[in-house]
């Protein structure tokens, strides 16, 4: 095998994020569980290089993150973080490219046109909760643990707080963010971290759940999705001239006119590929 054929990069992705499908389903897993997947630089590039397979594979249409090991994932690789205090900067430099990094992969799975769905088994501790928080929805097993723990260390999770801000009522955020202390599974379902907790564990909950979106159609998930996060950020009324002006797009799409025709007709709707942008 040549060098061309097995860069290192791909060696970095196989070893710690692994990519597999279900039918219309993506599964990404971290699978470094002797870190607790912690969040290095490498896990960074695996995890973006995979996000960016499973958005660009046409018959994928909605994507499960998930965690091997009992650890969901650890947040920064801290380790790493202190060897660069070595560094003639003192390690500013690479702490600079590495909160670079995990916004970059934050803002990449808003981005993405499928759904992204987080089954979290295990402890989701600080950019762990984060990505959880980051994505589309999540699901957790009944032995799941989130925090923010910044706080006890002397570093507040001021980038997991953008997350957290983004999906929890204000002072549920606060609460994690200042306290630093461990909430399970019923405390995320309450603060709106998680969607559902799953009793028998979050995969199989996570991917019933993807298959569900999945049979949706593609090209409304994405236009709908894009909309979503866009108008969130936006004055009430630019945020209803936004989404009128996507409706409008929207209907006038193959799968909209399917979709009315088929309501109407009372049969099953057949969806084209998904290529809205």
């Amino acid at each position: 095998m040549t060098q061309q054929e097995n860069p290192r990069s791909e060696n970095v992705a196989r070893a710690l994020v692994t990519l597999a499908e279900d039918g219309p389903v993506a599964i990404i897993t971290l699978n470094s569980p002797e870190t607790r997947n912690a969040l290095s630089s490498a896990m960074f590039e695996a995890l973006a290089q995979n996000l960016t397979k499973a958005a660009q594979r046409p018959g994928v249409r909605a994507i499960v993150v998930q965690a091997e090991g009992g650890v969901f994932c650890a947040g920064h690789d801290l380790k790493e973080m202190t060897a660069h205090r070595s560094d003639s900067d003192g390690g500013e430099a690479f702490f600079t490219q590495t909160m670079r990094a995990c916004s970059n992969v934050m803002q990449q799975i808003v981005g993405m046109p499928q759904p992204v769905i987080a089954a979290v088994d295990g402890m989701a501790t600080a950019a762990g909760c984060q990505l959880v928080a980051a994505c589309d929805l999540a699901v957790a097993g009944p032995h799941a643990r989130f925090c923010t723990p910044g706080v006890n260390i002397g570093l507040f999770c001021s980038t997991p707080a953008v997350a957290l801000s983004r999906n929890l009522a204000r002072k549920h955020a606060m609460e994690m963010l200042l306290t630093g202390d461990v909430f399970d599974a019923n405390d995320a379902l309450r603060f709106g971290l998680v969607n559902h907790v799953s009793p028998d564990g979050a995969r199989a909950l996570a991917l019933a759940l993807a298959w569900k979106i999945a049979q949706k159609s593609a090209q409304a998930i994405t236009f709908g999705k894009k909309c979503f996060y866009r108008q969130l950020e936006a004055p009430l009324s630019q945020a209803y001239e936004d989404a009128s002006a996507v409706m409008v797009a929207n209907m006038l799409q193959a799968d909209a006119r399917e979709g009315i025709a088929a309501f109407l007709e009372k049969r099953a709707p057949q969806w084209a590929q998904r290529d809205a942008s």
